[in-house]
C-alpha cells in the first residue's frame, strides 16, 4: 500500500441476490482514506455510498450482499496490511469497533433496546480494551460528556427508548469513539440531529480527528455538512464514482452534471431574504415557469391556545409520580388554511410533543386546540376518530411508521379502508394516483418497506397521509432523513400539494434552511415554550431572542470557505425540563416587536 494510507478500496463490486435476479449495489468504485483526513462520500440514497462502507466493515454479507470483486486494503494498528474482502469473520470481529468504528444512520437500530446505555457503552471497552468494570464505566461517563449529553450519570442507567433521537445518536457516536479506532466510518451520523447539536458533533468529530489522527470516512447527502467537514469529496451515482476532488474544487467548479444538480438542490440559509412568501425550489432540469409563491388564505384553520403537556416521572417503591417533564408549556399559535407554520428547535424542546398533543396522540394536560371550528381536546373517542380524517401526520422515521409485513399499496390503502371512503377499482385508481403524486413508479406498489430507500419510504408516508384529503398535516421532521436532491423534490412536492389542495402544514423541523424555504410563519421553541414567533421573514431577518440567534449561527453553510470552528459555537447547555410535582411555571408573556412578530419576555433560562 502507498505510504500513509489507512484504507483503500480498489475496484469494489457488490451484488445482491433478489427474487428478480442479481442487483448491483456498487459497480466499480475506488478511493482511499489517509490518516487525519476526512473523505466525504456523497450521493443520493441508492447510489451505493452506504453499501461501500458496509462492505469495508464486511457487514454487507449479513444484509444479503456479496463482495463480487475488488480489494479492501486496510492498514492495521500493529502495522501490516490486510485485504478485508478475504479476512475471516473472527478477525473481522476484532477489527470492528476496535480498529474501525462505525456510526449508523438510525440510532434506534444500532442500539439494543433491552440493555441500558451504560451497559452498551462499556461492552466494547471491556471486550476490546480489557478494562475493568469501574474503568469502563468511568470512560463511558467521560465519553457521554465529550458528546455533550446533559445529566450523563443518569443517562448511563437509562434505556435507548427513554432518550430523544438526538441523544440516541450521540450515544452511538460515543460508542464508535470508545476504543479510539484508526478509521471511523460515519454513515449519515447527523441527519437526525438538530442544527446546534449537529454543529457541535461535527466540530467534535473534527477535533477528535485532529487530536487522534483518526481517518474519517463520512457518508452524507447534506452538502452543507460536506462543506463543513470534508478534505476530499467522492461523488457517487448509481453505484459508480462520478467525481472526486478536494472540497474547495468540488464546490467552486463541479464538473459532472450530477454534482451540479446536487449542489443546486441545497437549500441555503438566507436565500429567501427579501421575499415574504415560500417558493418551491428551481431544480436543475425542472420547469422554472411554474414556480410560484404560495399565498395561502387569511382564514384560520388551527387555533392553539395555552397548550400544556407534561409527562410524569415515576420512582420509588410504589412507582409514584415524583416529578414532571414539562414537555410543552403554555404554547399558543394559529395556522391559516393553505399555509405552513414551522416549529423549530433542538431535540427535547417539545416541538414533536406539541405536534402530537394537537393530534391527541399524547393527551395534553390543559389548553385548547380548535381545528376548523371543532375543539379537538373536548371530543370523545368516536368524535376524535372522525376528526382524524382532517388531520394526518408524517413521522420522522418512515421505517418505524410503516408495517414491514405489508405491501406498500395496502399501507397507502389502509386509511381509506378504515374510513370506508373508497373501495374496489376506485380504491385501486386512487392508490395509483397517490403513487404518481409522490413520484414513485407504480411497480413499487407490490414492494415491501425494506425494499425501498429512506427517501422512497418517506414518499410512501406522504402518500398515506394524503389518502384522506386532510386539511392539516403535521410533518414531524418529514424530510430530515432524506438526501438533498430527494429532499428538494419532496419539499417541492409538499408545496405543490399545498398550492393545489389548500392543505395546511404544521412543519416540525430543526433544519433552518428548509424551514426558511417552506414557511409562512415560524415559531422557535426552547424548553417547551415558544420563545419567538412571527412571519418567516421577520424571524429570519431580524431574530430577537438570543436562542434564535444561536440557532441561526449554528446552521452549516454549503461553502467550504466559511467553515465554523468550535469556538464559534458557544451554546449554553440546555437546562433540564424536569421539575418537582409542585413546581408552577410562570405564564408565557410576549412583547410584539413588529406586526405578528412576538418575543417571549418570561425568563426561559436562555
Amino acid at each position: 500500500m502507498l505510504d500513509n494510507t489507512i484504507a483503500r478500496i480498489e475496484n469494489l463490486r457488490v451484488e445482491f441476490e433478489t427474487k428478480n435476479g442479481t442487483v448491483v449495489g456498487v459497480e466499480d468504485v475506488s478511493f482511499d482514506v489517509k490518516p487525519g483526513e476526512t473523505v466525504c462520500i456523497v450521493g443520493e440514497s441508492g447510489s451505493g455510498k452506504s453499501v461501500s462502507s458496509l462492505a469495508l466493515m464486511r457487514l454487507i454479507e449479513f444484509g444479503g450482499g456479496d463482495i463480487a470483486g475488488g480489494r479492501l486494503l486496510f492498514e492495521r494498528k500493529e502495522g501490516g496490511e490486510i485485504d478485508l474482502a478475504t479476512t475471516d469473520q473472527d478477525l473481522m470481529r476484532t477489527i470492528r469497533g476496535n480498529e474501525i468504528g462505525m456510526i449508523f444512520q438510525e440510532p434506534m437500530t444500532a442500539l439494543n433496546p433491552v440493555f441500558t446505555v451504560g451497559k452498551q457503552l462499556t461492552e466494547g471497552l471491556r471486550l476490546h480494551m480489557g478494562m475493568s468494570r469501574d474503568a469502563a464505566e468511568a470512560r463511558a461517563l467521560d465519553l457521554l460528556k465529550q458528546v455533550r449529553i446533559p445529566e450523563p450519570e443518569r443517562r448511563l442507567k437509562q434505556y435507548p427508548h427513554e432518550l430523544s433521537g438526538g441523544m440516541r445518536q450521540r450515544v452511538v457516536i460515543a460508542m464508535a469513539l470508545a476504543c479510539e479506532p484508526r478509521l471511523l466510518i460515519a454513515d449519515e451520523p447527523t441527519t437526525a440531529l438538530d442544527v446546534t447539536i449537529q454543529a457541535e458533533i461535527l466540530a467534535l468529530m473534527d477535533r477528535l480527528k485532529r487530536e487522534t489522527g483518526t481517518a474519517v470516512m463520512f457518508i452524507t447527502h447534506d452538502m452543507a455538512v460536506v462543506a463543513q467537514m470534508a478534505d476530499r469529496v467522492v461523488v457517487m451515482f448509481r453505484g459508480n464514482k462520478v467525481e472526486e476532488g478536494p472540497v474547495e474544487e468540488i464546490f467552486a467548479n463541479p464538473q459532472h452534471n450530477y454534482t451540479k444538480a446536487l449542489l443546486a438542490a441545497v437549500p441555503k440559509l438566507g436565500e429567501m431574504t427579501g421575499t415574504d412568501l415560500p417558493t418551491p425550489m428551481r431544480l436543475l432540469g425542472s420547469d422554472a415557469s411554474n414556480v410560484k409563491p404560495i399565498e395561502g388564505t387569511d382564514e384560520v384553520l388551527l387555533d392553539v391556545s395555552h397548550l400544556t403537556t407534561r409527562f410524569p416521572v415515576k420512582g420509588g417503591f410504589f412507582r409514584r409520580t415524583i416529578a414532571n417533564v414539562h414537555a410543552v408549556e403554555d404554547v399558543s399559535f394559529s395556522l391559516n388554511k393553505g399555509q405552513t407554520l414551522s416549529l423549530v428547535g433542538e431535540s427535547g424542546c417539545g416541538k414533536s410533543s406539541a405536534g402530537r398533543s394537537i393530534l391527541r396522540l399524547v393527551e395534553p394536560l390543559s389548553g385548547q386546540v380548535v381545528l376548523d371550528g371543532k375543539d379537538i381536546i373536548a371530543l370523545d373517542q368516536k368524535g376524535l376518530r372522525d376528526a382524524r380524517r382532517d388531520m394526518q401526520m408524517i413521522f420522522q422515521d418512515p421505517f418505524a411508521s410503516l408495517n414491514p409485513l405489508r405491501q406498500l399499496m395496502d399501507q397507502v390503502a389502509e386509511p381509506m379502508r378504515n374510513f370506508g371512503t373508497h373501495s374496489g377499482s376506485e380504491l385501486e385508481d386512487r392508490i395509483a394516483m397517490l403513487f404518481d403524486r409522490v413520484e414513485l413508479p407504480r411497480s413499487f406498489m407490490r414492494r415491501y418497506p425494506h425494499e425501498l430507500s429512506g427517501g422512497q419510504r418517506q414518499r410512501i408516508a406522504i402518500a398515506r397521509a394524503l389518502a384522506l384529503n386532510p386539511k392539516l398535516i403535521v410533518a414531524d421532521e418529514a424530510v430530515s432523513a432524506l438526501d438533498v436532491s430527494v429532499q428538494a423534490q419532496v419539499l417541492n412536492l409538499m408545496m405543490e400539494l399545498q398550492a393545489e389542495l389548500g392543505v395546511s402544514y404544521l412543519f416540525i423541523s430543526h433544519d433552518m434552511a428548509v424551514v426558511e424555504r417552506v414557511s409562512h410563519n415560524v415559531g422557535v421553541m426552547y424548553l417547551g415554550r415558544i420563545v419567538e414567533i412571527g412571519p418567516r421573514r421577520a424571524v429570519f431577518e431580524n431574530p430577537q431572542h438570543p436562542y434564535t440567534q444561536a440557532l441561526m449561527k449554528a446552521v452549516p453553510i454549503a461553502d467550504p470557505t466559511r467553515r465554523k470552528s468550535e469556538k464559534d459555537l458557544n451554546f449554553k447547555p440546555i437546562p433540564s425540563p424536569i421539575h418537582p410535582v409542585d413546581y408552577e411555571p410562570a405564564l408565557s408573556e410576549y412583547k410584539e416587536v413588529s406586526p405578528g412578530h412576538k418575543v417571549l419576555i418570561t425568563d426561559s433560562g436562555y
